[in-house]
């Protein structure tokens, strides 16, 4: 017999144990932006630095930004659900229909700023959503500053303006209400937006001014419009997950680690992040020499108004499925409140 296997048996008469090696895990997270993106910038590498000093260097993490492992962005949430990938930064909206009830948060004037609403994105998510991604574990969810409406060769100040435009649009929610506003909505993940500028696919696209920097989106527009008021014009949820089988093989103390840097211990950080990243967007569409327009509040008005029918139809549709649509609605709206929605 080995002497392995002696010490094993003597270990096993004595009732002595084998001295524990401590486990060290490598995740590999994946995710659609370039690498200078605030999505790896501003989260998943201080995330990655938190998590590989806390753990005493037992977690590592490979970044593979823009999708270097292979896929779609559409495929993100599937490739962490099936572990072929650890963790994953996406948006659920990017499967239309799939994930309805985070989607609440994407309804037209419904972001106050982006740090409230994702603090009530994750909170109404504990409350209400749990069942909608229990095949995987949640670490995150948070949401981007107010969207913005670029386009090329039009100024857009006022609701009439939006007519006949084809705009690129994230999400459902988002879509449906440009359709209301007479614009024609294409879907398409935001990678592929500087094609369809370029090509001229589209003439102009919702997103925040911080993905306008990493895509050069500004180089593709030349008229920004913001909407001001209580609520902004859209936002889009976005998912930090772990698969699931990944966080459950941890040992407890690596669990710990990772508790200590998901959910609320995350969401002031990122959601003041999203906020601050806007800032570099702006300047560099004012460097260009491009219109930065702020949309009238009246006209802003008469947008949410056109707009109402969008939240209408969530809220049938999630009573279709046996939910209180009304009252998850009210819920989210609530929650934006409490945590502090602006004014300006």
């Amino acid at each position: 017999m080995k002497l392995k296997h002696l010490y094993l048996a003597a270990a096993a008469i004595l009732g002595l144990s084998m001295p524990a090696t401590a486990q060290t895990v490598e995740l590999k997270i994946q995710h659609f932006l370039p690498a200078g993106a605030p999505s790896q910038k501003s989260l998943i590498e201080p995330w990655a630095k938190a998590v590989e000093a806390q753990s005493g260097g037992r977690i590592k993490s490979r970044i593979f930004p823009a999708m270097q492992l292979g896929g779609k962005p559409p495929e993100l949430y599937d490739q962490v659900r099936d572990g072929i990938v650890d963790v994953v930064w996406t948006l659920p909206s990017y499967t239309p229909g799939r994930f309805p009830m985070m989607s609440v948060f994407e309804l037209p004037f419904m972001i106050s700023d982006a740090k409230a609403t994702t603090k009530a994105a994750w909170e109404f998510y504990q409350t209400y959503a749990r069942d909608e991604f229990a095949d995987i574990h949640p670490l995150l969810f948070h949401v981007h500053a107010r969207g913005v409406i670029h386009t090329k060769g039009k100024a857009v100040q006022s609701a009439d303006d939006l007519k006949g435009l084809k705009l690129r649009a994230p999400s459902r929610p988002v879509g449906d209400a440009l359709a209301k506003y007479g614009a024609t909505p294409v879907f398409m993940p935001v990678p592929q937006a500087p094609e369809a500028l370029s090509k001229n696919v589209v003439e102009g696209i919702v997103v925040p001014w911080e993905v306008t920097v990493s895509l050069r989106l500004y180089e593709l527009t030349d008229h920004h419009t913001q909407v001001t008021g209580p609520r902004g014009l859209y936002t889009s949820v976005f998912l930090y997950g772990m698969n699931k089988k990944t966080y459950e093989g941890l040992p407890a103390d690596l669990k710990k680690v990772i508790d200590a840097n998901s959910g609320a211990a995350l969401t002031d950080r990122i959601g003041q992040a999203w906020e601050d990243v806007e800032k570099p967007g702006l300047e560099a569409a004012q460097k260009r020499g491009n219109k930065i327009l702020t949309m009238p509040a009246a006209e802003a008005a008469k947008l949410q108004k056109m707009a109402e029918s969008v939240a209408a139809d969530w809220v049938a549709e999630m009573n279709k499925a046996g939910k209180d649509g009304a009252k998850l609605l009210a819920a989210a709206q609530a929650l934006i409140d409490k945590h502090g929605a602006k004014t300006n």
